[in-house]
């Protein structure tokens, strides 16, 4: 079969396309025959060895954190999902693979896409769906009346984060540039600030918690506008302490690196009289198949910045490393 493979770590070169040999599911998991994979950061970010401290893999191997497609085949004691069936997940970090023809995801990974959803939309949702439902209603506590403010808004996390806090009850604040205005607000955004023209502190009243997709300056200066007491999660700064054990089930050594990383965030939240959390999303097919009921309930709707086929992914990577796409890039296996 086709897979996209990581030889090494570094630019665009180290990774291809390449023939290697289909997968077969163990106990417990599903081959699942791919229709679309959803691109994301974490894609580039492994390929360059940014993530090595905290996952290292076992080189040469298959790139992807996402798909859609049919269920082939079941391994020993997985039987919640017919052969046939249209299925979504946010692989397993452990193992990536979703960049191939086929892939093995341990099943309870795994949800069915609602009949609203085509593979393209669905192959769009696990990662930035799963990340911005974690943070939102996990992290930040986000429910009827709650103000948060989400930086970048019409980006891949960003456009289901406004979906998700307006179905959640919340009143939404986001930063967009003016080509990304309309989008947001028809996500439901309730207050727009165009970040190439103002300081989202210098024109929005405090929010309850902010949800920070930017990083750097951005997140710095987020402290500041959220409440005393309130919290700032991030999936863009420096991972802190209780990343390590809560998001990775790490130990000390860890939490000692991410202390020593996130000690200038971590300082400007504590002046400001907030707490900082920076996440990392766990697979769960159980909350994938809240977000489908969302977007069978017209809650929650993919925004498909572009698609391409699966033999041109590496310029997929590239439009996606440019950092301008509005909403999600998706790459889809031919015929299917």
């Amino acid at each position: 079969m086709k897979a996209f493979v990581l030889s090494g770590y570094g630019g665009a070169d180290k990774a291809a396309l390449q023939d290697v040999a289909r997968p077969e599911p163990g106990p417990g998991e599903v081959l699942v025959r791919v229709a679309a994979a959803g691109l994301n950061p974490v894609d580039f970010k492994t390929r360059e060895g940014m993530l090595k401290v905290v996952q290292r893999y076992p080189l040469p191997t298959v790139m992807g954190n996402e798909l859609a497609g049919t269920v082939e085949a079941c391994g020993a004691g997985a039987g919640r999902f017919a052969v046939g069936q249209r299925v979504f997940a946010r692989v397993g970090k452990e193992r990536m693979g979703a960049f191939a023809e086929y892939a093995v995801v341990a099943e309870e990974h795994l949800a069915a896409i609602p009949e609203e959803l085509d593979f393209v939309q669905a192959a769009a949702v696990p990662l930035a769906g799963l990340t911005a439902l974690q943070a939102l209603r996990d992290e930040l506590g986000v429910g009827p009346g709650f103000r948060v403010l989400i930086t970048g808004g019409a980006g891949g996390v960003g456009t289901f984060a406004i979906q998700i806090a307006k179905a959640l009850g919340a009143h939404v604040v986001t930063t967009a540039s003016p080509r990304g205005r309309e989008l947001v607000e028809s996500l439901g955004a309730d207050e727009v600030v165009d970040y190439t023209r103002y300081k989202f502190e210098d024109v929005i009243e405090p929010v309850d918690g902010a949800f920070d997709l930017i990083g750097g300056e951005t997140l710095s200066r987020a402290f500041g506008i959220v409440k005393r007491g309130g919290r700032v999660v991030s999936v863009a700064g420096m991972p802190e302490p209780r990343t390590a054990r809560l998001d990775l089930g790490r130990g000390f050594g860890l939490a000692a690196l991410f202390w020593v990383a996130s000690f200038t965030f971590r300082m400007q939240a504590r002046k400001a009289g907030v707490d900082y959390r920076y996440l990392f999303m766990h697979p769960s097919g159980a909350e994938l198949a809240e977000l489908a009921a969302m977007a069978s309930e017209g809650k929650l709707r993919p925004v498909i910045d572009s698609t391409f086929p699966f033999d041109r992914i590496g310029e997929a990577m590239a439009v996606l490393e440019a950092g301008h796409a509005k909403g999600k890039i998706v790459v889809t296996m031919e015929g299917r």
